[in-house]
């Protein structure tokens, strides 16, 4: 078998979003979980955002002239995030999958990027036995949650749309938590208007890019993050992602009526600082 990988190419998004789709909801169907991407045409969308994307790298894996996988490194912040990474369920276990995060592992250490972070569903042994035999270190549990918007308001915090003006008060709360910030990220959600952020005694603490699949959130305290979910209109995609470790914030969600969907793990590689506040994770990391 003879694999060769080449740059991702727009015109690549239907078909990497149906290999995607198929991916996803194989793997999740012969464990009796929810698919993460509900149909190929959402794929396909989440394929061509990120193949236009300036600051993703892109690989694609072709077999015989046809593709047969893909993989995705985010490189908008100083920590580099994988995924989603996937492989045509005809040629899975073929090390198709290896190849894919070797080269997104070679780029990220040319560009010299401190770490690499990902998230992986806790059901499917094979990527977590593979992504460790890469040499990533397990961190966290994250459970993913979904259910109807928890609306209210924590006292003393309030919440906002986020503004180009706040970008330097959120990045610094990022790094006082975790080391560094998500710069890259958190402007693209100012731009598309998803982000908010939490205000507590007259500045900024926490801030959410949107309360979904695709956003994360930082906080000096669980109190911040709970006002940002609190005031979701909704949590989008399979939903938001909770560290199981922060039993207070995570108990909380429950008893407001969201459900445990699936856990994930959080895996690293290169630098990584234990949070120092409370945080909600991306898909990504």
């Amino acid at each position: 078998m003879k694999v060769v990988l080449r740059r991702g190419r727009p015109e690549d998004a239907a078909e990497g979003g149906r290999i995607c789709f198929e991916a996803f909801s194989g793997i999740a169907a012969a464990h009796g979980f929810p698919a993460d991407i509900p149909a190929a045409e959402v794929g396909a969308g989440l394929f061509e955002t990120l193949l236009r994307h300036p600051d993703f790298y892109d690989v694609v894996a072709e077999l015989d002239g046809r593709i047969v996988g893909t993989n995705f490194l985010d490189e908008r912040s100083p920590i580099a995030g994988v995924g989603p990474i996937t492989v045509d369920p005809a040629v899975q276990n073929a090390g198709i999958g290896r190849m894919l995060m070797q080269d997104v592992m070679e780029r990220a250490a040319e560009r010299q990027a401190p770490g690499i972070r990902l998230l992986q569903s806790g059901y499917h042994t094979r990527s977590f036995a593979l992504y460790a035999d890469l040499g990533f270190e397990f961190r966290e549990t994250a459970a993913c949650l979904q259910g109807p918007p928890i609306g209210g308001t924590v006292p003393g915090y309030a919440t906002r749309p986020a503004q180009a003006a706040d970008l330097a008060a959120c990045n610094e709360v990022c790094r006082s938590v975790h080391g560094v910030d998500r710069g890259g990220e958190l402007a693209d959600a100012v731009k598309a208007g998803t982000a908010r952020v939490t205000e507590h005694d007259g500045r900024i603490t926490g801030y959410t890019t949107e309360m979904a699949y695709f956003g994360h959130t930082v906080g000096e305290t669980t109190e911040d993050v709970r006002a940002l979910i609190a005031a979701a209109p909704a949590f989008g995609g399979p939903g938001i992602l909770v560290p199981a470790s922060d039993s207070a914030l995570l108990q909380w969600c429950l008893r407001s009526g969201l459900k445990v969907l699936q856990l994930m793990s959080v895996m690293t590689i290169g630098l990584y600082n234990e949070p120092a506040g409370a945080y909600l994770p991306s898909i990504l990391y």
